[in-house]
């Protein structure tokens, strides 16, 4: 909120806040010390001011279990139920499915089989190539290659086809939903709220709904799937276009195009980087959702993994997620490389000058299949032939359980006497009005009135949503996480800014790690700690370091050259440089970094409950076995507003941050 446009008093406030010489303390005392104020107080306050009564926790639960009782037995038009419909609607997903499952690996007939896995290798190489060129060829063909000889083909073109079916789908709603809200300014204000709340909702909280009014089954994994995944292309496609310059609508107007023509011969294809970008989230989050779409019956690769590290199979599980994430590495690269390439002009001349890439193609599937006819190992690698490393993981395993077992269980031994549990003791004793306090004075501060009361409002929830003392231990979780996160982020970040050749080396190991499926962190941290709540929280810090670290590199590298070089002009030393001129500059970038860690952090403690926890996530897992909507939902959206009261307040301080270092 701008100063100018605040009542008189505000500003005075403001003005003593900001003042000069000791603005930083004194932002620090306005702002944490009513919250501080009720911490002191804390255990003389009235009970109901520190733990809301069980009897006054609104009945989230029981209305939307009500609800969702409705629309499964009340009739419309006596005719059929909101439930009918849905699978109806989701029985359509089964003819495309069918069809793929089909071409990739089932057949049509025992005359007409799928295609040999030679074919999809071949396939695979030609399309890389003509995206990018020999290297990413090889690259894709290694990566499916893998997949034939290590006796996980059939499973992994199970998993493609759902993601070859919901990417398509949860694209075209996205940009369909992404028009109609650029287009009317009141839908817009109305998606985009729910855009991001779907967006901060575990993927649990999707499964139940979808299970109740669709059913269990593979088709209920790709509903699933596609519902998860189309809010970011919708939020792209909104940010598209209306990032396209106006001189290039200027231009459409005066060629005479009409309103449509603006938006599909202008506007789109201006916008194509931007809805790019969507297409590549779109793909990768269709594949991370398809792995966990398995607890609603999806199969391929995802139930596969989910049932080894059940029976705690690790070498078997690790061995399954490398299969998994070459295929996340290939779908990434491959989308990423469609993303960045220019449409060609078509040469003259017969087809197979004009479409060289796609002539080779149709040539690799014929003869594939012919030599297939003659080599049975070649439509499907045989399972006597197949490799497998498992034994090799299953060594590992044991070597580091024998060598170094006692310093593991002496450093966990000590972080959860010394630290943990003394911090999540702490967070227990909290009063829920200290969090509404310290949400609101910080909301107001920063975003004014609007955004305090948005911070209310979530604040409020968590409180009377009836599971206060499960959200004090995942925020427990979470803030343990995520200062681990920051520290080692920040420090491997600036570490890589300080180089081109530290800068490449560290971002490829990012981008190799973001792809990996989220359940794949539970493994390192089942092998190296066992099941319990430690391992957790260690599985939470290896995927919630990425953003930080990435957004450190990002925010130092892009400080403008010519103030770096003023300041080494000035006679600054290089640690001088970094202190004082580039990580205040950067800090902005770092702390949005900071907010996507919190994001991948609560997100990921959904998942490590599948290994043991008593926080939100349990009961996120406990609902699933009751097949409770209502508590799925309710839990759900405590992790969901829990995410938006960090995102909206550090999004709040950075465009501040920004203004004040004239950033904007």
């Amino acid at each position: 909120m701008a100063e100018a446009a605040a009542p008189s008093g505000e500003r005075a406030v403001r003005r003593w806040v900001a003042g000069a010489g000791q603005s930083g303390l004194r932002v620090a005392i306005f702002l944490l010390a009513p919250s501080v104020f009720v911490l002191s107080i804390g255990p003389f306050l009235p009970e109901w001011l520190r733990i809301v009564p069980q009897e006054w926790a609104a009945p989230f639960v029981g209305w939307i279990n009500a609800a969702v009782e409705v629309l499964r037995r009340e009739e419309m038009l006596g005719l059929f139920t909101f439930r009918d419909v849905t699978r109806a609607i989701a029985n359509l997903i089964d003819y495309p499915l069918d069809f793929v499952e089909a071409i990739l690996v089932a057949g049509f007939s025992e005359s007409v089989p799928g295609l040999p896995w030679i074919a999809v290798t071949g396939l695979a190489v030609v399309l890389g190539w003509y995206l990018q060129g020999r290297q990413l060829g090889i690259i894709a063909g290694v990566c499916f290659a893998y997949m034939a000889i290590f006796g996980k083909w059939e499973l992994s073109m199970v998993t493609l086809s759902v993601v070859l079916v919901a990417a398509p789908i949860a694209g075209a709603i996205g940009v369909a939903l992404g028009i109609v809200a650029y287009k009317k300014r009141w839908f817009e204000a109305l998606l985009w709220p729910i855009l991001n709340v779907m967006q901060a909702l575990p993927h649990f909280s999707y499964m139940i709904p979808v299970a109740i009014f669709i059913g269990i089954g593979h088709k209920a994994g790709t509903i699933a799937t596609i519902i998860f995944a189309f809010p970011v292309m919708a939020r792209l496609t909104i940010l598209g276009l209306k990032g396209v310059s106006p001189e290039v609508r200027e231009a459409g107007i005066m060629a005479g195009c009409t309103n449509r023509q603006m938006l599909w011969k202008v506007e789109l294809p201006a916008a194509r980087p931007t809805l790019m970008v969507g297409v590549n989230q779109v793909i990768m989050l269709c594949l991370a959702m398809v792995v966990l779409a398995s607890f609603v019956g999806a199969k391929g690769l995802g139930h596969d993994l989910l049932n080894r590290l059940r029976s705690l199979w690790i070498g078997q599980a690790l061995e399954i997620g490398v299969v998994i994430v070459f295929m996340a590495i290939i779908l990434d690269r491959l989308s990423q490389a469609w993303a960045r390439k220019e449409p060609e002009h078509m040469r003259e001349g017969p087809f197979h000058v004009r479409h060289p890439f796609l002539a080779v193609g149709a040539a690799v599937v014929v003869v594939s299949y012919i030599l297939a006819a003659f080599v049975p190992a070649l439509q499907l690698w045989p399972k006597s032939l197949s490799i497998t490393t498992a034994p090799l993981w299953d060594a590992m395993i044991d070597y580091i359980i024998v060598y170094a077992f006692d310093y593991l269980e002496l450093i966990k031994d000590t972080l959860l006497v010394h630290v943990l549990i003394p911090m999540r003791d702490l967070y227990l004793l909290l009063p829920w009005s200290a969090l509404l306090v310290f949400a609101v004075t910080l909301g107001w501060y920063y975003g004014g009135w609007q955004v305090a009361g948005i911070q209310a409002l979530f604040a409020l929830y968590l409180a009377f949503a009836g599971y206060w003392e499960r959200t004090l231990i995942t925020a427990y979780m979470v803030s343990f996480a995520v200062v681990v996160c920051v520290i080692f982020g920040s420090v491997v970040g600036i570490w890589a800014a300080a180089g081109p050749r530290r800068t490449k080396v560290v971002e490829l190991i990012l981008d190799t790690f973001q792809t990996f499926p989220s359940f794949i962190y539970l493994i390192p941290a089942i092998m190296l700690f066992n099941v319990n709540d430690f391992a957790a929280i260690m599985a939470i810090v290896i995927y919630a370091t990425i953003p930080t670290t990435r957004l450190t590199i990002f925010g130092l590298r892009t400080v403008p050259h010519d103030i770096v070089e003023a300041a080494i002009t000035s006679g600054c030393t290089p640690r001088q440089v970094l202190w004082k001129v580039r990580m205040p500059l950067a800090f902005p970038a770092i702390m949005l970094g900071i907010n996507q860690t919190i994001m991948y952090a609560l997100f990921m403690v959904v998942i490590a409950a599948f290994i043991g926890t008593t926080d939100l996530g349990q009961e996120i897992f406990r609902s699933k076995a009751d097949n409770n909507a209502g508590q799925s939902l309710v839990v759900g959206l405590c992790i969901a507003f829990m995410g938006l009261i960090a995102d909206q307040l550090i999004n709040a301080w950075a465009r501040e941050r920004k203004k004040v270092l004239g950033l904007e």
